[in-house]
């Protein structure tokens, strides 16, 4: 480690307010810092999305997010006081209620992607990038670079499970990818414990659901479309097998009409929506910052979807099989996506799924 990054570990815990040097009160402090990390789990070190390692000899104290998916894990965490600043703030109603005040709290560095220079100066010793990978977001804003990262004294983690689902080697089917991200963050902000709480309870949602429906053979289970309203209604964007939706949805009961498609998300025809005839259809819309919002823009959803010619024909919308669940609820990993399985997997298998 840097010497640099040393004082920073140090600052971060409040071992000494002395700078790093080499007199004997540096030493002890050095020593006392050693002592406290191992106690506490650390090091820890932890890869991004291509492999390469970043360690941390403490738990950081100021903490950046990306957007609201990350700021949430750490409150469930219980490290939401570490936090400094989020890009994608929630809106009203989007976090769990005990979690609204804290959040509503965080400093916000941007409305969407944090600008580079908001970022960079913010003081935080750690960055926790939801979607940096992502192909649809990836070059949203100019991204610091990772030598800037390093001269900020900031390190840069990703919740794998979305940032680096483009880069996966095989289908996304369970959730397992959200799990290792709660269980690293847990290990980096000194919270494992809790972190391993929350992922039994994840597990256990999950394997309900999946014992109600094991004897629903594969074939037999009901397609499924997620579309992404706010992706534009032009050229439909899928949800390839990679994206943690997938997992969302196999995990519910369902098939991803698009499951064949080897990536994250991939723009498509509506000739290949109606091709594919799904029995079920997410009108799956952003966030809007109030109840009222989001269910306007559902209605809106839906009414394109009965409106535009090429869909209109669908079994699935003259039945009006459609389910409101947000976008972000889907696409981006988090201890509730065990919650939208299980509403997923209700809504389209009642008598199994209570």
């Amino acid at each position: 480690m840097r010497p640099r990054a040393w004082c920073g570990v140090l600052a971060a815990v409040a071992l000494s307010a002395t700078a790093c040097g080499v007199g004997g009160g540096a030493k002890k402090a050095d020593d006392a810092g050693a002592a406290a990390g191992a106690r506490a789990g650390f090091p820890v070190s932890v890869g991004d999305c291509m492999g390469a390692r970043t360690t941390f000899g403490a738990a950081p104290q100021r903490i950046v997010t990306s957007n609201a998916a990350a700021l949430e894990l750490l409150m469930w965490l219980g490290a939401g006081d570490k936090v400094v600043g989020t890009g994608f703030p929630p809106g009203k109603g989007v976090l769990p209620a005990q979690y609204a005040d804290g959040a509503a709290k965080v400093p916000v560095l941007g409305k969407t992607v944090i600008p580079k220079e908001k970022l960079l100066g913010s003081g935080a010793e750690l960055y926790i990038d939801s979607f940096s990978s992502m192909k649809n977001m990836g070059k949203a804003g100019d991204a610091p670079t990772a030598e800037e990262f390093e001269a900020a004294g900031i390190k840069h983690v990703f919740l794998k499970s979305t940032a680096c689902a483009s880069m996966a080697k095989a289908a996304r089917t369970d959730l397992s990818g959200v799990e290792a991200d709660i269980e690293e963050l847990g290990k980096i902000t000194g919270t494992s414990r809790r972190a391993t709480e929350l992922v039994e309870g994840m597990r256990k949602k999950t394997g309900e659901v999946r014992g109600a429906l094991k004897d629903v053979p594969e074939d037999k289970r009901p397609t499924y479309f997620l579309f992404d309203f706010d992706a534009g209604t032009k050229q439909p964007m899928a949800v390839c097998n990679r994206q943690v939706a997938n997992a969302v949805i196999t995990q519910a009961g369902a098939r991803n009409v698009f499951a064949g498609c080897d990536g994250d998300f991939k723009p498509v025809g509506w000739e290949d929506v109606v091709a594919r005839n799904p029995d079920w259809i997410q009108l799956a819309v952003r966030n809007r910052g109030s109840q009222e919002a989001d269910d306007k823009a559902f209605d809106e959803a839906a009414a394109f979807l009965k409106s535009f010619p090429a869909t209109a024909g669908l079994p699935a919308v003259q039945e009006g099989r459609f389910l409101r669940i947000g976008s972000e609820r889907t696409t981006i990993g988090g201890v509730r996506s065990a919650d939208t399985v299980r509403e997923i997997a209700h809504t389209l298998h009642p008598d199994r799924v209570k």
